[in-house]
């Protein structure tokens, strides 16, 4: 992908591109550790490099609920899919040390099965209080409260069977097969006629330009293609 020069670059191009630096500065004030730019992935299978049906661009995101340098990009990708109006798949990468992801990672997939609508908030605001839960039963409390707050009645377990847990951890080894080392890691996928494409954000102060460069390129090449 080539990055737009700052001569080519439209109002709109500019504005967005200010959106996210103003994200990451203010991630950076809040005290979050934030990796904004890292090394690039070498991806060893891109099955889930793909933009979901009917989608010509979204964004996928490997990530632990419990990452600080997750939870500062996540104001930035909501941002991302709320400007631009695409899909955002958020996949569980699991990171051994951490004593309370794997459970929230299950509490927001029952909340998926509730709504999905209800489960990105469940994340989104788990990552906007991650500083404040330090354990497991500080998880329990604030799920607890997320689910009295939106009106939403727990069972005492929310996976007797195990089956939610299963597909936790059926996602962490995607993300493992795929090649991801790193929370979070972020692609940028799209699909045209020719198949799909990826390219990671390796600096995250770029998203809303790389975004806009993809809807770019599927734009030309659907419109290339319908002219032949």
């Amino acid at each position: 992908m080539i990055p737009y020069a700052a001569s080519f670059l439209s109002a709109r191009q500019a504005w967005t591109r200010s959106l996210a630096v103003f994200a990451l500065a203010a991630a950076f004030s809040s005290g979050l550790p934030v990796r904004a730019q890292q090394a690039s992935t070498q991806v060893l299978d891109d099955a889930a490099l793909k933009p979901p049906a009917g989608a010509r661009v979204a964004i996928v995101e490997f990530s632990d609920l419990q990452c600080p340098a997750c939870a500062a990009a996540n104001p930035l990708l909501m941002q991302a899919a709320a400007t631009y109006k695409i899909p955002w798949i958020r996949h569980d990468l699991l990171i051994p040390s951490h004593n309370w992801s794997r459970s929230a990672a299950v509490n927001a997939r029952w909340f998926d099965a509730k709504s999905k609508a209800l489960g990105d908030d469940y994340r989104n605001q788990l990552f906007a209080n991650q500083n404040s839960i330090f354990n497991p039963m500080m998880l329990n409390q604030f799920t607890h409260q997320f689910a009295a707050s939106h009106g939403v009645a727990l069972p005492f377990d929310l996976d007797p069977q195990g089956k939610i847990a299963q597909a936790v951890d059926a996602d962490n080894e995607l993300g493992k097969r795929t090649g991801i080392r790193l929370t979070p890691t972020i692609f940028i996928v799209t699909a045209g006629p020719h198949g799909s494409h990826y390219v990671q954000v390796t600096d995250q102060t770029k998203l809303f330009q790389m975004i806009d460069q993809a809807q770019a390129d599927t734009k030309s090449a659907a419109t290339h293609t319908a002219h032949k």
